[in-house]
C-alpha cells in the first residue's frame, strides 16, 4: 500500500516569497505610514502615500522575484537542453555515466548497469536530470510563481497599515499602526518558523525586532525632517 510523504522541502519555494513579501510589505508600508504621521502629515496625505507604497512595493517584489528566480531557471534550461542532446548524440556513454554514479553511491557495477538501464528506458532525461545534475522537481526554479507569490504576499501584508490608515484618527495612528504590526510580524515569523521546521520564539522574535528597528527609524526620521504643527 503507497503512501505519499510531506517534505518541507516540497514548499520552500513558494514559503520564502511569500514570507518575504508579507514581511516585507508589512513593515515597509507600517514604517511608511508612521513616518508621514511623525511628519504631521494631512490624513489624506499618509493614505495616499500607504496606497503608492502597496501598489508599487507589489510591482517592485514581483519584478526583483522574478528577476532573481529566473537566472537559476535559465541555468537548469541550459543544463537540461545540452543533456537533452547529449543523450541523443551518444546514449550509451550517458548510460555508463549513470551507472558510474550508482556505482558511486554504493551499488555493484552490475546491479548499477541495471538500473541506469532501466531509468533510462522510462525517462532518460528525468533520471539524468536528477542524478547527475541535481534538479529535482519539486525544487526546480519557478520565476512566474515566485513572482505571483511575493506580489500577493506583500499587497496582504501592507494591507493591514493601509486600511488602518483609513480607518483610525490621526491622533492614534503610530501607536496603533506600531502596535497592531509588531503583533501581526510576531504572528508571522512564528508561522513561517513553524512551517519551516525551525524554532519559533527565534523566528517571531527576528522578524519582530527589524520590524521595530524600521518603524522606528522611519518615525524618526519623520519628526525631524517633517512640516511644523
Amino acid at each position: 500500500m503507497s503512501h505519499r510523504e510531506y517534505h518541507r522541502s516540497d514548499r520552500i519555494a513558494w514559503l520564502r516569497a511569500a514570507v518575504l513579501g508579507a514581511n516585507d510589505g508589512l513593515i515597509s508600508t507600517s514604517s511608511l505610514v508612521v513616518g508621514f504621521a511623525s511628519a504631521q502629515a494631512a490624513p489624506e496625505s499618509i493614505l495616499l502615500a500607504a496606497s503608492a507604497g502597496l501598489v508599487a512595493g507589489a510591482f517592485s517584489m514581483a519584478a526583483g522575484e522574478y528577476v532573481s528566480v529566473s537566472s537559476p531557471a535559465d541555468a537548469e534550461r541550459a543544463d537540461l537542453a545540452r543533456e537533452k542532446n547529449e543523450l541523443a548524440t551518444d546514449p550509451a556513454k550517458e548510460r555508463a555515466e549513470l551507472a558510474a554514479i550508482y556505482v558511486g553511491r554504493g551499488l555493484t557495477h552490475k546491479l548499477a548497469v541495471q538500473v541506469s538501464d532501466q531509468l533510462m528506458a522510462k525517462d532518460a532525461l528525468g533520471a539524468h536530470a536528477r542524478d547527475e545534475l541535481g534538479i529535482f522537481e519539486t525544487m526546480r526554479a519557478r520565476p512566474l510563481q515566485a513572482a505571483l507569490a511575493s506580489a500577493a504576499a506583500f499587497a496582504v501584508g501592507a494591507a493591514l497599515p493601509l486600511v488602518l490608515t483609513a480607518a483610525v484618527p490621526a491622533g492614534i495612528l503610530s501607536p496603533v499602526v506600531i502596535g497592531s504590526s509588531l503583533v501581526l510580524l510576531t504572528c508571522l515569523g512564528a508561522a513561517a518558523a513553524r512551517l519551516g521546521g525551525a524554532p519559533v520564539l527565534v523566528g517571531a522574535m527576528r522578524v519582530t525586532l527589524w520590524g521595530a528597528v524600521a518603524m522606528a527609524c522611519t518615525a524618526l526620521v519623520g519628526t525631524l525632517f517633517g512640516a511644523s504643527p
